[in-house]
């Protein structure tokens, strides 16, 4: 039986040590959020994580989700009663407006909550956090009258909701869809097609499922100008406002899936289903954009989550596990070898996956409170800056941590050897359901596309030259004999991304398959710029913390580790960057 522990030290570091969440008491939200509310939401969070979904993760992967015949679906055992608690101690509504029955706490501890569910049980954190997506998305565009009728049942999670995007024929190029819809003529619509791979599309663990579709009104335009947004709930409410009449819409398969077989990913069919638009018409990819954000940021979560469990329990083995002697002579001479962790091969192996998940915790974290300050901050200059890193940074989050993590993920089987290809150990379930992470809510390789071919022009450069300024004030910061080798290390790194920042502006303009042919690389040392930041944010912080406390000698420790085996990788990536696309693009397709 896999084991996992919530890491409640190492949030308490980063949320107190280095992003000091106490100085924002000012704004709303921060000010319910001083240090004895948030240790204390963290130990509870961890309890239910440890105690509730954890042992329900191996249950979830054996059973799966089941279809019935009449288009209904149950979950795997005792998922439900675990919603049910779930719910009840509020955990969906954490971080969600109070106005609708939320807590209004700052998003940055919602996200550390949501990385120990996403440890504890991946396939199940699905459930409420496609639903806080579908929350947010209904916030940005949603009626007033709309939010009255929807929110706090689904922050309340008494219901969950969805979104509905992917066709049979189209993914990606949204453009494509053919779902449509067709006036009733008293502001409601008929909603017809079919969509695939909608994750927590039916279940039994909710009174109503509020999915979010996309679909193209009868007249609209062609392409992504004419896609509207709709709200179609599984059951239509009633007069006063429960869920009454069942919806024409139902479940038509449960995919066959690699992992997260807890989680019901669902062809969801309409016929003629009710909806009603959310928002104006032809503007609804603008809509869901807000939820595609809220979810890339949560995938680029799951990729630390599923990394850190997976680093827990290869560490556990290694300490247990006894093959061969030191190379430096016997660390265990009673016994009749040594533990395995001895062996610098296997150090390595722990070493990655320890310092990627500690820095990708801070950089999740750094991330969601200027996702905070974007929204409450009283500084215009503070909340056009944080915009615009929320802006440029999500494809990273989604697309690099997801990587790491997955890499992660398969060190950690090596480090099990044979027993970590075995199912009864735990690790292949891990490595199944880590590697959907690279693949939804846009792909790694749409994601670096995304940063090359978007977010760098976005308003004349100006949140890439905001952030290049922000890490040369750091690496000008000074620094101490500890920690001046981690403001030098930020320094090279954001050097290097410069100059790769220069070559495409120069090169790909000139040659846009430039620009895709180096845009995997030029995300890859944009994610590493970005962790090494993080480290360096940690090393000040740990210096600066009780020297006679381990833990943040041990931190120093793990962050050298870093900058030796990770940062001369930027080397590597800015010459790929710089390498083009001739080569890439030499070969006739007919060569293949």
């Amino acid at each position: 039986m896999p084991v996992y522990s919530a890491p409640t030290r190492d949030y308490k570091f980063v949320l107190h040590d280095v992003l000091n969440m106490t100085k924002y008491g000012n704004l709303p939200g921060f000010a319910d959020a001083d240090a004895d509310t948030v240790d204390a939401i963290l130990e509870e969070a961890a309890k239910v994580s440890e105690q509730v979904l954890a042992p329900l993760n191996r249950t979830g992967d054996i059973e799966g989700c089941t279809r019935h015949d009449d288009g209904s679906v149950t979950t795997p055992t005792g998922f439900k009663d675990a919603y049910k608690q779930f719910a009840e101690a509020g955990w969906m509504g954490l971080s969600q407006p109070q106005e609708y029955g939320g807590q209004g706490l700052p998003q940055v501890l919602g996200l550390a909550t949501g990385e120990m569910t996403s440890s504890a049980n991946m396939a199940f954190g699905m459930y409420p956090g496609l639903t806080g997506g579908a929350v947010r998305a209904l916030l940005a565009g949603g009626s007033e009258e709309q939010k009255q009728m929807y929110l706090p049942k689904m922050i309340s999670g008494e219901w969950t909701g969805t979104m509905n995007l992917t066709e049979p024929h189209c993914g990606t190029d949204l453009g494509l869809l053919r779902t449509k819809a067709v006036p009733n003529g008293d502001g409601s619509y008929k909603i017809s097609g079919q969509k695939i791979w909608i994750s927590s599309g039916e279940h039994d663990l909710a009174g109503n499922i509020i999915h979010l579709v996309l679909a193209r009104i009868e007249g609209a335009p062609d392409g992504v100008k004419g896609i509207s947004l709709f709200v179609v709930p599984k059951h239509i409410l009633d007069e006063d406002g429960n869920p009454g009449t069942r919806n024409s819409l139902q479940c038509g398969g449960l995919e066959e899936k690699m992992g997260i077989h807890g989680n019901a990913t669902c062809v969801m069919n309409y016929d003629e289903a009710t909806g009603w638009l959310v928002g104006e018409e032809n503007k609804g990819l603008k809509i869901m954009f807000v939820m595609m954000n809220e979810a890339r940021l949560g995938v680029g979560l799951q990729g630390l989550a599923v990394g850190e469990v997976a680093y827990q329990n290869s560490l556990a083995f290694a300490k247990d596990r006894l093959q061969g002697r030191s190379l430096t002579g016997p660390k265990n001479p009673d016994g009749p070898a040594d533990p395995i962790i001895v062996h610098p091969d296997v150090r390595r192996m722990l070493m990655d996956q320890k310092s990627f998940v500690e820095a990708a915790r801070c950089f999740v974290s750094w991330t969601a409170l200027h996702g905070d300050l974007e929204e409450m901050s009283d500084d215009a200059g503070q909340r056009e800056k944080s915009g615009d890193y929320m802006s440029l940074l999500t494809p990273i989050v989604k697309a690099y941590l997801t990587d790491k993590g997955f890499k992660s993920v398969s060190d950690g089987l090596q480090v099990f050897g044979g027993s970590g290809y075995v199912e009864e150990w735990g690790m292949s379930q891990f490595l199944r359901d880590a590697r959907i992470t690279l693949i939804y809510e846009g792909t790694n390789g749409i994601q670096a596309l995304d940063l090359v071919g978007r977010k760098l022009a976005m308003n004349g450069m100006r949140p890439i030259n905001s952030f290049f300024a922000e890490l040369d004030a750091f690496a000008a910061s000074g620094g101490s004999e500890t920690t001046r080798p981690f403001l030098d290390a930020v320094a090279t790194t954001k050097a290097q991304l410069k100059e790769a920042t220069d070559w495409l502006v120069e090169n790909g303009l000139q040659d846009f398959n430039n620009a895709g042919a180096s845009s995997h690389d030029y995300l890859q040392l944009f994610g590493l710029t970005c962790l090494t930041y993080m480290w360096g944010l940690m090393a000040m912080a740990a210096e600066a913390g009780d020297k006679s406390d381990p833990f943040y000698s041990n931190k120093l420790k793990t962050g050298r580790y870093f900058l030796d085996r990770w940062v001369p990788e930027g080397g590597m990536h800015l010459a790929k960057v710089k390498a083009g696309a001739a080569s890439m693009m030499a070969l006739d397709a007919e060569a293949f």
